[in-house]
């Protein structure tokens, strides 16, 4: 039965999704060992988000099929919305006004790790009001594994094949771990590696041994992350787990987050996280060095 989009929770479209999720999951999975490379994305700069795979392309449609028999009035905005027969079926791509929720699909999350064979990607969903996200799910295809947080309820983890039920409280790990340097944020390595082991994503990335990408904040692999920009549909996204984890996140100057309407480009500002206050202080303090 088709619901209205005024009507729906976040809840309710997760659970409807999830079953559509776990399919996606078992099929990125599946392939990954023989995935098709399509052409890069031409519109981006970033050699990480530029990767493009036939599993992209599939995830989202199905997500997209799904969605549209379920609640046919939703707005919806995937990665791959240009190239996708059903973008013109949603009633929009676009924010819209309270409540009235925008879902965004990342179909692969970690496209040049999961081109490379790396097991560290994942599949993205998220639930957007106006203002901040309602409800985010990241699923680990490689681990069997899923995050889920709602607003203000915490970050939830279970086991994909046993079902968005399976989910239990979870915290992220308050150990000292390496700092993640995101692209384009390299010029920051000098300036923490006298205290930090510091991952710099583009001088780091190797096709043959895999290094931490930003869900690593929340695998225990990771104590903070410092990225140019936080895409709604990934880096915003994670960021939001990881707020709801218990990690402190801000604006590279430390300011807190803007609401999401007041942002362009589906897009929040440059990000910190970490997982300790005193961490936090530190990586702002380096950003705002010259």
């Amino acid at each position: 039965m088709a619901h209205s989009s005024t009507t729906v929770s976040p809840r309710q479209i997760l659970e409807t999704l999830f079953p559509f999720l776990q399919g996606t999951a078992a099929y990125a999975q599946q392939i990954q060992a023989a995935i098709n490379v399509l052409p890069s994305k031409d519109n981006t700069d970033n050699p990480f988000a530029a990767a493009l795979t036939s599993a992209d392309l599939s995830i989202q449609t199905l997500i997209e099929v799904a969605l549209l028999g379920a609640f046919p009035d939703i707005r919806f905005y995937g990665e791959e919305y240009e190239q996708s027969y059903n973008t013109t079926y949603f009633r929009s791509i676009e924010l819209g006004e309270a409540d009235d929720y925008l879902v965004t699909l990342d179909p692969i999350d970690g496209t040049r790790f999961y081109m490379d064979g790396h097991p560290n990607y994942q599949i993205i969903l998220t639930i957007l009001n106006t203002d901040d996200y309602e409800a985010v799910i990241a699923l680990s295809p490689a681990y069997n594994t899923f995050d889920v947080a709602f607003r203000g309820q915490g970050v939830q983890r279970g086991k994909i094949d046993q079902g968005l039920s399976s989910a239990v409280p979870y915290q992220v790990d308050r150990t000292s771990l390496p700092i993640l340097l995101g692209t384009k944020m390299g010029y920051l390595a000098k300036k923490l590696s006298d205290r930090h082991t510091v991952i710099d994503v583009q001088q780091d990335y190797s096709r043959e041994t895999r290094i931490p990408n930003v869900n690593g904040i929340l695998n225990g692999e990771l104590s903070g992350v410092m990225i140019r920009a936080g895409k709604f549909i990934d880096g915003g996204a994670l960021a939001f787990l990881a707020r709801e984890a218990g990690c402190v996140v801000t604006c590279l100057d430390g300011s807190p987050l803007p609401p999401i309407h007041a942002c362009t480009d589906y897009q929040l500002p440059g990000l910190v996280m970490a997982t300790s206050s005193e961490l936090h202080r530190d990586l702002v303090a380096a950003a705002g060095q010259r």
